[in-house]
């Protein structure tokens, strides 16, 4: 059976290692997974997969003491493929990896924005170490159309680059009645609530801020926040005026569950390299209003909610703009006909969180006039769009798969940099 040594910067709940672990699950090979930064959130969720994961102990960005240890797991692991996640696992990887004698190196770029790399500025130094790096490699993976532009205009052979987006199982995300109700009763929210939601790391790129504000101006609206990051001091101060219209969540492994919980989806963010978080909704049936996701806009005929499919739109990113579509989306949601049991809301048995506790926005002003209602709200039946089905995890298992196997071309020539 082929083995493959996936290398990725860290494990915490981000969408690169989250599609990590869904890779892992479904690939046909024999797979280990190695961190350069600690096992994190994740480690345990692969280990119960039975993947073995490897600690290297990377102290800081330029610990180069990490490379004897990379070169020395990977000989030993006799792997037939390499396979690197994220920007600083790349650059070790590719070294690492052409050092230790690995015929085929294969690299994925899941956050290569318009101006950013994994949330910070690209500069010249940073694009300079990835195209000498990407020389090493067998191949470059980009997870959308956009960005393997990005990556061309970087320079990089149009030859070395394939694009293969990321994946899902539709199934895991489809909508769940019961788990509605116990996430709803666990963080305080009424049966028959308006609930707005959005889902992903907390950084000023994602413009939850947006959000908090357009939440502000839909009566009886509430926005659930599920994610954590540095950005999060920062969103609990604007959102202490809404008192408990905001509820954070924090960093959960059950996404699924709390998308079930929602009524309507948003992601305002600035800048996407792919988008999943926008197509995990779409898988729950949710709908959808999205500022930037290439994983929508890429698909032929840019779906928009067919007959019988949640409806999708793409807005400006401003507050105004959220505020009146949502407005719009409560409206249909307080006349909607149920096609479906209520939901149900016994007492919760949910399992404790093993990150971050759900905690409430703190509030500087009075309580909250609008108590939680107690009246169940009708909740209509929610199918899975075509824009998540559409990228199910098998094309891409297949698509890896024959990479790992594949006869790749050796490191770039110096004519080919010259000339890409």
């Amino acid at each position: 059976m082929t083995r493959v040594l996936h290398l990725i910067t860290g494990l915490g709940l981000g969408g690169a290692e989250h599609q990590l672990v869904l890779l892992a699950r479904h690939l046909p090979v024999r797979c280990e997974v190695a961190t350069l930064t600690g096992p994190a959130t994740l480690a345990g969720e692969l280990r119960e997969l039975g993947v073995p994961v490897h600690d290297l102990g990377m102290a800081h960005n330029r610990d180069l003491k990490v490379l004897p240890r990379l070169v020395s797991l990977m000989r030993r692991g006799r792997y037939d493929a390499i396979h690197t996640h994220l920007y600083r696992a790349c650059l070790y990887g590719r070294v690492a990896a052409r050092a230790a004698g690995v015929r085929r190196i294969i690299a994925t770029e899941h956050s290569l924005g318009d101006g950013h790399l994994e949330g910070r500025s690209i500069t010249w130094p940073v694009r300079a170490m990835y195209r000498a790096s990407e020389r090493l490699g067998s191949a470059t993976v980009a997870v959308s159309p956009t960005v393997e532009r990005r990556l061309r205009d970087w320079g990089i052979p149009a030859r070395r680059l394939v694009t293969i987006p990321n994946g899902l199982d539709p199934a895991a995300f489809a909508f769940d009645p019961v788990a509605r109700g116990r996430v709803r009763e666990a963080l305080g929210i009424g049966p028959a609530d308006f609930v707005v939601g959005t889902v992903g790391r907390l950084v000023r790129t994602k413009r939850v801020d947006v959000l908090i504000e357009a939440v502000e101006r839909v009566p009886g609206a509430r926005l659930l926040i599920v994610g954590d990051g540095p950005d999060a001091p920062r969103l609990h101060g604007l959102a202490s005026a809404s008192g408990d219209r905001v509820v954070f969540a924090g960093a959960r492994q059950d996404v699924a569950a709390h998308l079930s919980a929602m009524d309507a989806f948003a992601s305002p963010s600035a800048q996407e390299t792919f988008g999943l978080s926008v197509l995990e909704a779409l898988a729950n049936g949710l709908p959808t209003l999205y500022t930037t996701c290439p994983a929508v806009e890429d698909l032929a005929g840019r779906p928009g909610g067919g007959p019988g499919e949640p409806p999708v739109r793409r807005l400006p990113g401003t507050a105004e703009a959220y505020a009146a579509a949502l407005r719009e989306l409560a409206e249909r949601s307080a006349t909607a006909p149920s096609t479906m049991a209520p939901s149900t809301t016994a007492p919760s048995t949910m399992a404790p969180s093993t990150t971050a506790p759900s905690t409430m926005a703190p509030s500087t002003t009075a309580p909250s006039a609008m108590a939680p209602s107690t009246m169940e709200r009708p909740v209509p039946a929610r199918p899975c769009a075509a824009a998540a089905r559409a990228y199910a995890i098998d094309e891409l298992v297949a698509r890896l798969v024959a990479l790992y196997q594949a006869d790749h071309p050796g490191p770039m020539t110096t004519s080919e940099e010259a000339h890409p």
